[in-house]
């Protein structure tokens, strides 16, 4: 069976700085007979010269559009909306299969162009996803949260571990109390490991303990970090009848971030924030801020890249015969393609 052709593109939204992978596995697959075109990019936070040492084909940015059939363009966020007609199969974060906005559309365009949509969410074994990017995005959302309840939040840019660490010393967390919620997860112990380290009174609570929510003990706690993925309904965590409850709640870090979805857990936010304005207030007295960034690893994307490429690297193989995680990930893009386009 011949090697599969990885396409990275580059990445349209001005914030992303992320590479789903990096170079020197980039050159590990060279080695290995994969063959890698690498899109240039002018944000991206490895330099396209770091690929071309290791063996990778260089391109200019956006020219996947033109790339053989046979190539698996890889990504991390959202496509540009021309073609209108998707003809590869991409790689990358769809959001489409849960009711997103847009959702539709995107598969409808897969549909047009005879393409596959293989969704990185949904690269799972037994029903568990093999790679994410859920550490350092529970590891930055909880750190937002608490820079956001003392009154410190400013306006996002990409920055090292080390330098948000001293920022969110700087606030002053220690006694307050954070409640992280689906913190058995990759995101949950990221959250967990960024509230100890910045010196918060941490609850940690998992699917036990929201068999039966106690949304008084939610609203006991002054920073709320969800990093629980529901694909079912189920009853949301801060509902609209808790803006007007008696609470010390001031901050919801939503690191999930599903705020289209009909499975949104906080449904007092229904839309992403920005790196500009990070914080929305949904609440004013007592003061409620909900913060919901959708890229939040890329605020560390060094860091991040390195371990989502690490996850992705071993995957590779098996890509050319859709085996693994790679078949789960094209039979729900087939079961989401007959429902979202009917």
């Amino acid at each position: 069976m011949s090697s599969p052709h990885l396409w990275l593109r580059h990445e349209t939204r001005s914030t992303e700085r992320r590479a789903p992978l990096v170079p020197h596995d980039a050159a590990r697959l060279v080695a290995d007979g994969v063959r890698v075109t690498v899109e240039e990019s002018p944000q991206r936070v490895f330099g396209i010269e770091a690929y071309r040492t290791g063996g990778c084909e260089v391109a200019p940015a956006g020219s996947w559009v033109d790339a053989p059939d046979d190539a698996y363009v890889l990504g991390i966020k959202e496509l540009p909306d021309a073609p209108t007609e998707l003809r590869h199969t991409h790689i990358f974060f769809g959001h489409a299969y849960k009711g997103q906005e847009g959702a539709g559309a995107l598969l409808r365009r897969f549909t047009a162009g005879g393409g596959t949509l293989l969704d990185l969410e949904y690269l799972t074994v037994d029903g568990r996803r093999v790679i994410a990017f859920g550490y350092w995005a529970g590891y930055v959302g909880a750190s937002l949260g608490v820079l956001a309840a003392r009154g410190r939040l400013e306006p996002l840019h990409p920055m090292e571990k080390a330098e948000l660490d001293a920022l969110v010393r700087s606030a002053g967390a220690d006694g307050m109390s954070a409640l992280v919620i689906g913190a058995q997860g990759r995101s949950g112990i990221g959250a967990l490991d960024a509230l100890v380290a910045a010196g918060t009174v941490l609850d940690g609570w998992d699917r036990e303990d929201t068999r039966e929510l106690d949304h008084a003990a939610i609203l006991e706690h002054e920073l709320l970090v969800n990093c629980v993925l529901s694909t079912t309904p189920q009853e949301a965590f801060v509902r609209p009848e808790d803006l007007d409850a008696e609470r010390a709640l001031r901050v919801v870090a939503d690191v999930t971030c599903d705020v289209t979805s009909e499975h949104n857990l906080v449904p007092v936010n229904t839309s992403i924030t920005s790196w500009e304005e990070p914080a929305r207030r949904v609440a004013d007295t007592p003061a409620l801020d909900v913060i919901a960034v959708d890229n939040l690893p890329s605020l560390l994307p060094r860091e991040a890249s390195v371990a989502f490429s690490a996850d992705l690297l071993p995957l590779v193989p098996s890509l050319a015969g859709r085996r693994g995680p790679w078949a789960a990930a094209e039979a729900a893009y087939r079961d989401a393609q007959t429902v979202r386009t009917a």
